[in-house]
């Protein structure tokens, strides 16, 4: 590494200070000061110590009914109800969320599409978007469009250009004003989360540096010099911060990137004109002052519960914690008196609040941070949190799945007309040389794409909606086999008869192979064979019978 002069290193952030100016002044002091004197990899792994700890949903389904109120700080358009859509012209007005889909900008399927880590709820990446954009964008890397298969004016999808794509035969072309808007989200990803291990790699590569493949480089740090840090980027970064408690610092200082991947990487990067020593006053950088904390709306008798960080520099007092407000017994904060040493790291200190209401309706309470240092600062964090009635959810409609391939079909649902809806879970059940495992998946919308259906003999699946947390009766369960539906039916020549507490099997030939299943999909019982007139008992209940020469499944209730 080399050191910079003074002259040089005031020509190399200039860019930076004239397009990041407005929003310095919102950065907390001290957040950025692990950066300075940092280049390449260093300098990323600088970064990612101060944006991975941040604060995230303490549940799926406090994401689910955060997310619309989370968007409407975040993605409208300044002083307009207008969502702000990247992805397409068509125009949708809050609060409705109606044609519009929770997009993760950087794919789910890139980490294996688990629901339960931080990436999956992180705001960074998280952007409302149209529907059938989404549909069509899929989980297909960045990268220029040769040829189209959809364009709807602002995204295109289709064959990359040579050299882009990575190997992979279709891209995602995102409109020229917000190419540097996604080139800067995936430095964040990357950077954020450079210790995962990501299972398609067309873009990320699974290492701490450079993170990145060397085309992606490229064609990201194009463009974000082509399309620079726009206001609404800046401001989004402010309200994302304000919710989350972290920053991309790639929207702060744009040509951060250049220092990690680009022409830069060699040179020192500082974050102000001249170095600073550092001043050994305490600072606490997070939570930000007055920042939101939203719980999720919760069925009386519930609790929800978020974390909050606690991070900062040279403090030395104890920080005091204290819940005031008129509602303040419905809150309960998991420590009131934090030592020194546990906020100044480089992760902080987690703390756990819990709302635990006692009656409907809204309830709104303060969480003072204070005597962190002897001027009497204190930080105030607000809390939102809504009672409302416990839910009554109706069963839903298993239907018939579609495009149904030799790796993968799409499980389909009808909602009952009025059911508020948070999110489903599908129970899919997988049977495998006589085995069955059934384990659940999360849908947004009525269906799901069901990966890896080649690894299995056959499958069946059932649905629940999910409510604040409940879950409606189980469906109906579809059977899906390699060639094709299987429909529930009764007819012989194999029959179930019910009576005097036993179950009959009217048949007029030996079967071999039976197995029993129960609505959920599990194997209960299994027969070598089956005999005319055989009888066998069950607890309670509803169940499917299938045979090697009657595949259909026969319905019976015990």
């Amino acid at each position: 590494m080399k050191q910079l002069s003074y002259t040089y290193r005031l020509l190399s952030i200039v860019t930076a200070l004239i397009v990041a100016l407005s929003t310095w002044a919102k950065i907390p002091s001290g957040y950025y000061n692990n950066l300075n004197g940092k280049t390449g990899e260093e300098l990323k792994t600088a970064a990612h110590q101060i944006i991975n700890p941040h604060m995230t949903p303490d549940s799926y389904s406090t994401y689910y009914t955060n997310l619309k109120v989370t968007f409407m700080q975040t993605d409208l358009h300044p002083g307009s109800s207008q969502w702000w859509d990247m992805y397409s012209n068509q125009v949708f007005y809050a609060p409705s969320f109606s044609g519009l889909n929770r997009e993760h900008s950087f794919p789910k399927s890139w980490w294996g599409g688990s629901t339960s880590i931080p990436p999956y709820v992180d705001l960074n990446h998280l952007y409302p978007s149209e529907m059938k954009a989404n549909t069509a964008k899929s989980n297909f890397p960045l990268g220029e469009v040769s040829s189209a298969s959809f364009n709807n004016g602002v995204s295109k999808v289709g064959t990359p250009v040579s050299g882009h794509g990575g190997g992979a035969s279709t891209v995602f072309e995102p409109a020229d004003e917000y190419k540097g808007d996604f080139a800067r989200t995936y430095f964040y990803m990357v950077t954020c989360y450079q210790n995962m291990t990501w299972k398609y790699t067309y873009m990320a590569q699974n290492n701490a540096y450079p993170s990145l493949q060397p085309w992606a480089i490229k064609m990201l740090l194009k463009w974000a010099a082509d399309d620079p840090v726009s206001q609404k980027e800046i401001d989004r970064n402010e309200a994302v911060y304000r919710i989350q408690n972290n920053r991309n610092p790639f929207i702060d200082f744009p040509n951060l990137a250049e220092y990690i991947w680009g022409d830069r990487n060699g040179e020192l990067f500082y974050t102000t004109l001249v170095p600073e020593e550092p001043s050994g006053d305490p600072v606490l950088t997070s939570p930000v002052d007055h920042m939101d904390l939203e719980f999720s709306e919760v069925a009386i008798g519930s609790s929800s519960s978020a974390t909050l960080i606690l991070r900062g520099d040279n403090i030395t007092n104890k920080l005091q914690l204290m819940l005031t407000g008129s509602n303040r017994n419905m809150y309960k904060v998991s420590e009131t008196l934090i030592d020194p040493t546990r906020v100044n790291t480089t992760t902080g200190c987690e703390i756990s609040i819990t709302y635990t209401p006692s009656e409907l309706g809204e309830h709104v309470g303060t969480l003072t941070i204070f005597d962190y240092d002897d001027s009497g600062s204190s930080i105030n964090v607000m809390l939102h949190g809504e009672c409302l009635p416990v839910p009554t959810l109706n069963a839903i409609k298993a239907i018939d799945a579609t495009e149904i391939m030799p790796d993968s079909y799409i499980a389909n649902w009808e909602v009952p007309q009025g059911d508020n809806v948070d999110y489903y879970i599908v129970s899919r059940t997988v049977n495998i040389n006589g085995t069955a495992t059934t384990y659940e998946l999360e849908a947004e919308d009525n269906w799901l794409k069901i990966e890896d259906f080649d690894k299995s003999d056959s499958e069946s699946y059932t649905v629940q909606s999910v409510r604040l947390g409940y879950r409606s009766p189980m469906s109906n369960v579809i059977f899906v086999k390699h060639s094709g539906i299987v429909d529930i039916n009764n007819d012989l020549p194999l029959e179930i008869i019910v009576d005097n507490g036993l179950i009959t099997f009217n048949t007029a030939v030996p079967q071999a192979d039976a197995r029993i299943y129960d609505i959920s999909g599990r194997i209960v019982a299994s027969f070598n064979v089956i005999t005319p007139g055989m009888s066998i008992t069950l607890p309670a209940g509803v169940y499917f019978v299938t045979t090697a020469t009657h595949p259909v499944p026969v319905k019976f209730i015990f």
